[in-house]
């Protein structure tokens, strides 16, 4: 089984691309963020086409997440339970018995502003919610633009971005917290190298000249670790004319 994550930034530009990613890459399960339309504009027909089932949580201009499967999606919640935030962006859905949870986390704009104490609480929320989704659920895989670099592995320039938005310590803390909950970061299990980011700012050629940061990624609780056998970038689709900043990353598990 391939499951995926990808921040398409606005899939009403990016939709071509995705289907025919879908169709090319064979992938089974592929959590999305930042859609930015509303639930009536949201193409479910384009996806129904091709194969795929659909769960999504749209937000015109910003936010907006969704769930494309080849199972039929159940037990789906929309948002963050118990915490009262207009922003769209987290859903829930079970698929062929795996418990997925796409997020597109606050990126928090910079450590002096509103919008990163927003992150934080928005974390904290988080956490709580997979601290009680872990206990209920036997397989479990948490997805999508965290929007903070683990370590100073995950970044291009450590000296640059230290103290940074998306790298500072206590978003690094927080990563900590989701962690030490007893979930495994899966890229980490099979690359321990540096220069692997899945996303390049638009600006300076980032892109060609490597210049990223490693944002988005697939964490999987311990029943799970047990079956995964890869999790990789596919720079690919950062190749395409108007791409999106991110890339798709793909856990692939050894799963019936």
């Amino acid at each position: 089984m391939q499951i995926a994550t990808w921040n398409v930034n606005s899939l009403k530009v990016r939709l071509p691309q995705v289907l025919e990613w879908l169709q090319t890459n064979n992938c089974d399960i592929l959590a999305l963020q930042e859609l930015k339309q509303d639930n009536c504009d949201f193409p479910q027909t384009a996806f129904e086409n091709i194969g795929y089932y659909c769960a999504f949580n749209g937000q015109k201009t910003y936010n907006g997440v969704a769930i494309i499967s080849k199972y039929p999606l159940t037990d789906i919640i929309y948002d963050i339970p118990n915490f009262a935030d207009p922003q769209k962006r987290v859903i829930t859905a079970t698929a062929n018995k795996l418990r997925i949870i796409c997020a597109y986390v606050v990126n928090g704009e910079n450590l002096l502003s509103d919008k990163y104490q927003y992150k934080l609480t928005w974390l904290s929320a988080l956490t709580n919610y997979l601290k009680h989704s872990l206990t209920e659920n036997e397989h479990m895989v948490v997805l999508g633009d965290f929007n903070i670099a683990p370590e100073d592995i995950d970044v291009h320039n450590p000296e640059l971005w230290h103290e940074q938005v998306l790298c500072s310590q206590q978003e690094r803390m927080a990563w900590q917290e989701i962690i030490n909950l007893g979930l495994y970061d899966s890229f980490r299990i099979f690359n321990t190298q540096s220069k692997q980011f899945t996303w390049w700012d638009y600006r300076g050629f980032a892109f060609k000249r490597q210049m990223g940061l490693r944002i988005d990624h697939i964490l999987i609780n311990k029943k799970l670790y047990a079956l995964a056998t890869n999790c990789r970038v596919d720079v690919n689709p950062r190749k395409n004319e108007r791409p999106s900043d991110h890339a798709p990353l793909i856990l692939e598990l050894n799963w019936s």
